[in-house]
């Protein structure tokens, strides 16, 4: 059948609606999906394209196919807590693995090219990956600083990693974007969402 891959590629990612994440929605009701955080990245990009340090040499559309396919993983490896040191030992390589064989199921050239959009924001080398990895560490940072900050709470978040982790990210990706960082990581400091 003419679009069999396609389909079942696209059928496999309504998993991402099942695959909870550590970050609370801004209500605090439940916890995103990666659905969820997916779609809310994508549109931020285009919000915060204009205070890109490199502007000039980002494609926009590259970082929003990056964007949305990056935690496609997700669907066999589990979403990771970024500030979980355990969790993140191996996850380069398992999510690799699941990388293959999710984007395995797609014929030739795009299942390549999904991989290998996925590689290039996982380096985060490029002008479009370090802009793609800012806004996808910023919003769960957002979530948090903005609603109850419960994920970091309940995980003994600290400062310090916050600021080595998001902040690095975002200060690499945009001035702008990293000063509005710091404000909001006194805020929540303030506000005892993050510990010392």
């Amino acid at each position: 059948m003419i679009l069999e891959k396609e389909i079942e590629f696209i059928l496999a990612l309504d998993a991402l609606k099942s695959v909870n994440r550590r970050n609370f929605n801004l209500d605090n009701s439940r916890r995103e999906n990666t659905a969820e955080h997916s779609w809310q990245i994508v549109v931020f990009a285009q919000i915060l394209l204009p205070y890109a340090k490199n502007k000039e040499q980002i494609d926009l559309l590259r970082v929003i196919r990056m964007l949305s396919i990056h935690d496609v993983v997700e669907i066999e490896a589990g979403d990771t807590f970024i500030f979980d040191e355990s969790a993140m030992t191996g996850k380069y390589e398992r999510e690799l693995e699941a990388a293959k064989k999710t984007f395995g199921v797609l014929n030739g050239p795009l299942s390549s090219d999904f991989l290998n959009l996925w590689i290039e924001f996982e380096a985060e080398e490029t002008p479009d990956a370090i802009f793609a990895c800012a806004v996808d560490r910023i919003m769960p940072f957002l979530l948090n600083v903005y609603g109850s900050g419960k994920s970091w709470t309940e995980a003994g978040v600290k400062v310090s990693q916050v600021e080595n982790i998001v902040g690095t990210a975002v200060k690499r990706a945009s001035k702008e974007l990293g000063d509005a960082f710091d404000i909001l990581l006194n805020k929540a400091l303030y506000q005892g969402k993050l510990t010392e």
